[in-house]
């Protein structure tokens, strides 16, 4: 039995309204606080068992994306465009968001079948490997292989963390699992330029040499937002190789600082939630690179 349904849900509608900034006494600037970029929502949920039993493995499938709608002054095809590429992926970006959700359901469903394929395939040529031995019996644990395949599920989802100043900045995050124990937690960041219709990149906010500055500031905000004083006692937390923490250019931008995320595995224990480390802009003013739409958000 098979379960699927879209639902429109209007997210977020941001008015319009102007922020002023003074440089100084004498001269004053506008800068933009609203994007006017609205928002809707496709939900979709879809379970497929296999031969149609529910008695039988499954694929199971939940996805909530979040996209726009209405754009203000940017390009609404451009922006949606980065959404579902960045969300459901580039095979996907020459087709509209609902477009888009309904072909990566179908995907999903025929990609199950076909793992499903390739693993009856490869039992069937075990079992007959093992029929061969001698004395092998179908109930040995050693040697014995499953014939019933395993269900699979993935939560798919995205939100908008700051929509301001000429910046869109979004988070994807996606948990998959495939008949293991544990599923696999990955969390993908986004920041648009709406002024230029281009992704942000660490190269576009920071002058040379950024990664080593920010390389000693991951560890004091660790400590800070740990609460602990030493590399050694964020070890015992479960993280590892802090000291030589980088950039990865997995980051949001808010209107208090960059936050960097880094996945499970890349320093720390696949146990402890995925860390995230915010940087206020008080720290990093001096790496900023003048006259950007970063620069100038840290400077309000």
């Amino acid at each position: 039995m098979s379960r699927q349904s879209i639902i429109p849900v209007t997210l977020l509608m941001v008015s319009a309204s102007i922020l002023l900034f003074s440089c100084n006494e004498s001269k004053r600037s506008m800068f933009k606080a609203d994007n006017k970029v609205e928002f809707d929502t496709i939900i979709t949920e879809k379970q497929y068992h296999l031969e149609g039993d529910t008695a039988n493995p499954s694929c199971n499938l939940h996805l909530a994306f979040v996209y726009p709608v209405g754009s203000g002054k940017a390009d609404l095809a451009a922006l949606q465009r980065f959404f579902v590429q960045n969300v459901l992926g580039a095979a996907y970006d020459s087709l509209s968001p609902a477009e888009a959700v309904e072909k990566y359901t179908r995907d999903y469903v025929d990609n199950y079948l076909y793992d499903v394929k390739v693993y009856r395939e490869n039992v069937n040529d075990i079992q007959q490997i093992n029929a061969r031995i001698p004395d092998m019996h179908a109930d040995d644990s050693e040697h014995a292989v499953m014939d019933t395949f395993y269900s699979y599920y993935e939560i798919l989802s995205d939100s908008v963390v700051y929509n301001r100043h000429d910046i869109l900045a979004f988070q994807v995050k996606q948990s998959n699992n495939k008949g293991g124990v544990a599923s696999y937690d990955s969390y993908r960041n986004c920041v648009i330029n709406l002024k230029t219709e281009t992704l942000l990149t660490e190269n576009d906010i920071f002058n040379a040499g950024y990664d080593v500055a920010l390389q000693s500031l991951f560890v004091t905000y660790l400590l800070e937002q740990n609460n602990v004083k030493t590399v050694r006692d964020l070890e015992d937390l479960g993280f590892f190789g802090v000291e030589e923490m980088l950039p990865n250019g997995n980051f949001l931008v808010t209107d208090k600082g960059i936050i960097y995320t880094f996945n499970k595995g890349e320093y720390s224990a696949y146990q402890l939630h995925a860390p995230e480390v915010f940087i206020p802009y008080d720290a990093i003013r001096s790496l900023l690179r003048n006259h950007t739409v970063v620069s100038k958000l840290a400077g309000l």
